[in-house]
C-alpha cells in the first residue's frame, strides 16, 4: 500500500506496473497476488482510504464549528482544503488518479462524491435552502467547484496557496448555500 500510494501518486496509475509495484514495496508477484486481484484493486482500496481520511477529518471539523452555516462552511473547507494537501500524493490519488483511471474507479468515485454530498446536506440542512434550488444539485456543483480548485493546485505551474484555495471555496460554497 505504501508503495503504491506514492507511485499511484507518480508517475501515476497508469505508468505503474505490478512489477514495479512489486520491486518497490520489496515483495514477489506472488505475494502481491495474496492481497489484491491486480492493481485497479489496489488504487481503489488506496483511493477509499483517503477519501474514509477525508471524511472523518471534515466531519470532526463540522462537529466542532460553530453552528451557523457561515462557521460550517468555514470549518468543513478548511478541515478539506489543509487535509488533503498536507501530502500531496492524497491530494493526487483523489483528484487526478481517480479520474485517469477511467471506469477502474468511477463506482469509487461516485460513492465518494455521495458521501461528501451527504456530509455537506446534513450540515446544511437546518439553514434556509437559498432561492427554489434543488440541494443535491446544489452539492453536486459545489463539490465540483473544490475538485477543480485542488486539481489546479496539484497541476498549475504556479501552485496556488492552500489560503487561497479556502478562501475561494468558503466563497463558492458560502454563496451557493446562502452562508453569505
Amino acid at each position: 500500500m505504501t508503495a503504491a500510494y506514492t507511485l499511484y501518486a507518480k508517475p501515476g496509475f497508469a505508468a505503474t506496473t505490478i512489477e514495479r509495484l512489486c520491486s518497490e514495496a520489496r515483495i514477489s508477484n506472488r505475494a502481491f497476488y495474496e492481497c489484491f486481484g491486480g492493481r485497479e484493486e489496489l488504487l481503489q482500496a488506496l483511493h477509499e482510504r483517503c477519501v474514509d481520511e477525508t471524511l472523518a477529518a471534515v466531519a470532526k471539523a463540522l462537529q466542532d464549528a460553530p453552528s451557523t452555516l457561515a462557521a460550517r462552511v468555514q470549518a468543513g473547507i478548511r478541515a478539506y482544503v489543509e487535509f488533503a494537501t498536507a501530502d500531496w500524493r492524497r491530494a493526487r490519488i483523489m483528484h487526478v488518479e481517480v479520474r485517469r483511471s477511467g471506469d477502474v474507479l468511477s463506482l469509487s468515485r461516485q460513492r465518494a462524491v455521495d458521501a461528501f454530498a451527504r456530509l455537506i446536506e446534513e450540515a446544511s440542512a437546518e439553514f434556509p435552502q437559498p432561492a427554489r434550488l434543488n440541494r443535491r444539485l446544489l452539492t453536486l456543483g459545489v463539490i465540483g467547484a473544490l475538485q477543480e480548485l485542488l486539481i489546479e493546485w496539484l497541476l498549475a505551474d504556479e501552485q496556488p496557496e492552500t489560503e487561497e484555495l479556502v478562501g475561494v471555496a468558503v466563497h463558492i460554497f458560502g454563496r451557493s448555500l446562502g452562508a453569505t
